[in-house]
């Protein structure tokens, strides 16, 4: 028996995937969900592959995940990363942005897929970014709060046409981040 053959496949899959969301960061019920693990095990795997990382190791989040999305929209960096995570999460086809700028989610064959391409477009975006501000957990709760809740949308700038997460109470004249910070910015 060896451990490559093919009824070891999906087992090595979820393991390879809840080592990955350890190492985000991910809350234990968020890789349960994704890996059908149980959270005994993630607590385990936890201990035996990340308990000993030393300092700037991974640290295991406790508690509610964030489902503030006032977050998202709390600065123009900030905004701005939210939209390059949302235009990911399209690219990776976790969401489907359609002509009124609606983000639907896509149906995966098992929500093993959906978390191995949740985490290739959260590893695009670090990526990206030299200092990201966006957890793990909080690309999370923007996937939800895109395809869900309808508390931030998609909206055009009405300068430059790009696409821009906004808040969906938002009085902000319809301007992306770099817009706002172009208009404030003294030009020689």
């Amino acid at each position: 028996m060896r451990f490559t053959d093919d009824r070891y496949a999906a087992e090595r899959e979820q393991f390879d995937l809840a080592i990955r969301l350890i190492g985000h960061e991910a809350r234990t019920h968020i890789i349960s969900s994704l890996t059908g693990f149980s959270q005994d095990r993630i607590r385990k795997l936890y201990t035996t592959y990340f308990r000993h990382a030393g300092r700037n190791g991974v640290r295991r989040q406790r508690g509610k995940s964030p489902s503030s999305v006032g977050f998202f929209v709390r600065n123009a960096r900030i905004q701005a990363e939210a939209s390059t995570v949302t235009f990911l999460f399209g690219l990776f086809r976790i969401v489907r942005i359609d002509e009124r700028l609606d983000a639907t989610p896509v149906r995966h064959p098992s929500p093993l897929l959906f978390g191995q391409l949740m985490c290739s477009a959260y590893e695009a975006y670090l990526s990206i970014h030299q200092r990201p501000q966006i957890s793990f957990e909080r690309a999370w709760n923007l996937y939800k709060a895109l395809t869900s809740r309808r508390e931030v949308l998609l909206a055009d700038c009405r300068q430059c046409g790009l696409l821009y997460v906004q808040d969906a109470l938002a009085l902000d004249g319809a301007e992306c981040p770099p817009c706002r910070l172009d208009r404030r910015s003294p030009h020689p």
